[in-house]
């Protein structure tokens, strides 16, 4: 394949992965196949989509200033967990062996599919009983943005996805506010791996540079897209290719 064709394929696959990964959380479902096929070992693959996965955040970001204000409250509890949990989920890339963790992660992934297709709707109550629940509540949401920000920086597929369901069923703020908390908190994860990443391993970087061309361009174009999108229909469509995507990885890790 020429030099102009791979970077193509990686600048229109960096696109439509952006774009899924800030309105859904699932750029894995698009990015990662398209490296495999192009020849990548899967560590090297995982490597280069979250290195590519940077310019995403950077995109979505810029294009989120609007549903990330008046939110620094949630978020300064966010993202240290996050950042922690990543730093010890990327190290954890180069102790165990990939194919023990890729074993369980499409059951992860399916769990967090039915989570979001699950309808749900928070509420505020009142009363001693609540306090303690909400107490209770607060505390296991904090160990699982840590959880998630340690398999983000790990392996990484349906990050998002699994940030997206945590949210979806703790958080009182509309779809595309805590979408655009979760693109920042995993942008910040992806940022923390990248690092160790490249300290740790070879990156081909001819790959990250093409693909996070059109990451960064599909990261800007997503959260625009979810703004003016239903709340519902993008939470089915979210689910349905969770279960898709753990479908795929179950068939691929069991031999099936």
């Amino acid at each position: 394949m020429s030099p102009l064709m791979l970077n193509f394929i990686l600048i229109v696959t960096g696109i439509l992965a952006g774009i899924v990964s800030t309105a859904a959380g699932l750029a894995s479902l698009v990015s990662y196949p398209v490296l495999l096929v192009l020849g990548l070992p899967p560590v090297t693959a995982n490597v280069t989509n979250t290195l590519g996965l940077l310019f995403t955040s950077v995109g979505a970001v810029a294009s989120s200033q609007k549903e990330l204000r008046g939110h620094m409250k949630s978020l300064k509890v966010m993202l240290p967990l996050t950042l922690l949990g990543s730093i010890a989920g990327a190290f954890l890339l180069f102790i165990i062996p990939e194919k023990t963790f890729a074993k369980i992660v499409p059951f992860f992934i399916f769990v967090a599919a039915i989570l979001v297709l699950i309808p749900h709707h928070n509420h505020i109550d009142a009363g001693e009983i609540v306090e303690k629940r909400s107490t209770i509540k607060k505390m296991l949401t904090w160990l699982a943005i840590f959880l998630i920000g340690g398999y983000t920086g790990y392996f990484g597929a349906a990050g998002g996805v699994l940030m997206l369901s945590l949210l979806s069923w703790t958080s009182n703020d509309s779809f595309p506010e805590y979408n655009a908390q979760k693109n920042l908190a995993l942008g910040l994860a992806n940022v923390v791996a990248a690092v160790i990443y490249i300290g740790k391993t070879t990156v081909p970087w001819c790959y990250v540079v093409a693909l996070g061309i059109g990451f960064l361009i599909g990261g800007f174009l997503g959260p625009r897209i979810v703004r003016h999108l239903p709340a519902q229909l993008l939470k089915v469509l979210i689910g349905i290719g969770a279960l898709f995507l753990a479908g795929s990885l179950f068939m691929k890790v069991y031999g099936l």
